[in-house]
Formats: structure tokens, sequence, C-alpha cells
């Protein structure tokens, strides 16, 4: 008797381990694919494009700043471009303009600074920005020296999209090397100035994760009918569910001034670690087709992914 109660017991024991290791495995799958169902995706996706423009956005700021000043600079700001008409240089080089911040010099102190201080919406009304970037130039080098170095502090910067409410914070730390040399007013006279970027961030999303990603950068600018940014490189990182990834420019990504500074092209390819393979085409139309002119509206991305784990491909088309 006492051995057969025994052996129940023990059935008993062994009934409960598979039923608790099975719940286990089952809240592990539930949680993986939660984060790879199309809606989790897009919203990666989405996150991906948003946090990418936005980083960009403020490189731009502070390339804007840079050539703001003729102690940082190391130059006169003015000049004629190409077709004869002027260049502006300061807070809107070449007609480029932060509109939604307030910016400082400090040329004084032992390290140079530039205080960008972010305080409401933008320009084309898209987006709100609060926050802070100091920039810090080593005194005895200017932006315009060749292989110039300056470190980006972001602290605490919220974007808000207007449209739906989105939001993102971002603090972290950017490097920025002037590799070729020169200021955005030597665009007259030169075929393109290159820039390098290394950025180091943290992400807050509006859900509450919190995430770092690292980022590098190859930057050209040219001129055709204003500045022309070409961009290659990528980043790395966690996503909002928790999923590592590595997002590689295979497109070169294009930002015009002639179209407000936006992302008019290029082309974004995701890995992630949960057997998820994206691409994003940016420029497109509302139908996902390449945009021939600038849009008054939104422009659109398409996102492809593919879902390793069953063979199934989807598409998404979305603005931003």
């Amino acid at each position: 008797m006492k051995t057969k109660n025994y052996f129940r017991i023990s059935l008993l024991a062994a009934s409960f381990a598979v039923l608790f290791a099975c719940k286990k495995d089952n809240s592990q799958s539930s949680s993986n694919v939660s984060a790879t169902t199309p809606a989790s995706v897009q919203t990666a996706a989405d996150d991906q494009t948003m946090v990418s423009n936005e980083n960009d956005a403020v490189s731009n700021d502070a390339t804007s700043a840079l050539n703001g000043n003729v102690s940082i600079a190391g130059a006169a700001l003015n000049g004629t471009d190409k077709s004869g008409g002027a260049v502006l240089g300061g807070n809107g080089v070449l007609g480029y303009s932060i509109c939604d911040a307030t910016v400082t010099y400090d040329t004084t102190s032992t390290t140079k600074t530039i205080t960008i201080v972010y305080d409401g919406i933008n320009c084309q009304g898209n987006r709100i920005r609060t926050g802070t970037v100091i920039i810090a130039v080593p005194r005895g080098q200017h932006w315009r020296d060749k292989g110039a170095v300056v470190n980006v502090t972001i602290d605490t910067l919220k974007i808000t999209r207007v449209r739906d409410g989105k939001s993102i914070i971002i603090n972290g730390t950017k490097t920025i090397t002037n590799t070729s040399g020169g200021l955005m007013v030597d665009l007259a006279t030169t075929d393109s100035i290159v820039h390098d970027f290394t950025d180091d961030m943290s992400i807050t999303f509006d859900n509450g994760s919190m995430r770092t990603w690292q980022v590098s950068k190859h930057r050209v600018f040219t001129y055709n009918d204003g500045i022309v940014e070409t961009t290659t490189g990528g980043s790395t990182g966690t996503n909002r569910f928790g999923v590592n990834f590595t997002n590689t420019i295979t497109v070169p990504k294009v930002i015009a001034q002639s179209c407000d500074m936006r992302l008019v092209s290029g082309q974004d390819s995701i890995t992630r670690t949960d057997n998820i393979t994206s691409v994003i085409t940016y420029g497109l139309d509302a139908e996902g087709n390449p945009i021939t002119s600038c849009p008054n509206g939104y422009l659109y991305a398409k996102l492809v992914w593919t879902n390793g784990n069953n063979g199934k491909v989807y598409t998404y088309i979305y603005p931003y």
C-alpha cells in the first residue's frame, strides 16, 4: 500500500511539473508571438522610421548650428550658390532653419558650446519637440577644418507626432566628424562635403519601454536646388518588444532641402533575432509608387516583411 501511495504521489508531482513547464513554455511562446504579429512588426517598422528620421533631424540641426557662428565655423558665412543665388550661413544655412528652437553660442569657455533648446511645433506643423541638445567644440578647432570632431549630448528630447500623438524620447550622445572639411557655404564652389556620425542613444517609446540603439552613418552633402544629403550606414539595437535587430541602409537614403528637408528616397533592410526580416522603402505615394515631385502632404514608406517561422510575406504602407 505504501508503495502504491508513493507511486501515486510521484506521478501527481510529475504531472504538476509537466503542467508548469507547459505553462511556462506557452507564456514564452506567447511573448514571442506578440512581437511577430503583423501589428507588432508594423509598429516596430514605424518606430525605426521615426527614430531614424528624428535622429537625422538632430544631426541636421547640429550641422546648421555649427555653420552659424564665425568663431566656431572658422570662416565667413555668406556666399553665392552655383546659380548665382545667395547662400546663407548660420541658423538658416542655405535657407535651412531651426524654427522650433532657440540656439545660443558660448565661445569664451575652455570648450566652446552650442546649446539648442527645442520649444514647440516646427515650421511644417507636423511635430512638437521639447528638450536640449548641447554641442561641444574643442578650443583651437574650427568646424570647417578637415577631420574636425564635435561631441553632441541629447538631453530628454521628446518628439510628438501631431497626426496621431505618437511620441518618443531620445537621450544619448552623438559624435560628428567633418571628414572632408568645409562648410555648407562651400557647396557654392565644392562638389561635396562629407560627415560621419556615431551615435549611442537611449530611446523611450510611448509604451514605456526604454531601449538602446547604436548608429553609424556616412553622409555626403551636395547641392541641387538646395542641399541634398545622401546617407549610408545603419544601426543596431533592441526594438520596443525586446527583440534585437540590425538595420542596414541598402539603398542610400536621400534628404532634399527642395522637399522641406524630408526623406525622399532610400531603403532600410532589417534583420531580427526572432527570424523576421524586413525591407522598408521610402519616398513613395499612398499607393506605394515612387514620388515624382515633392508632395504637399505625407510621404509614404512600404514595409515588406517575411516571417521566417511560417514563410508568410506581408506588405504594409504607412505615412511618415
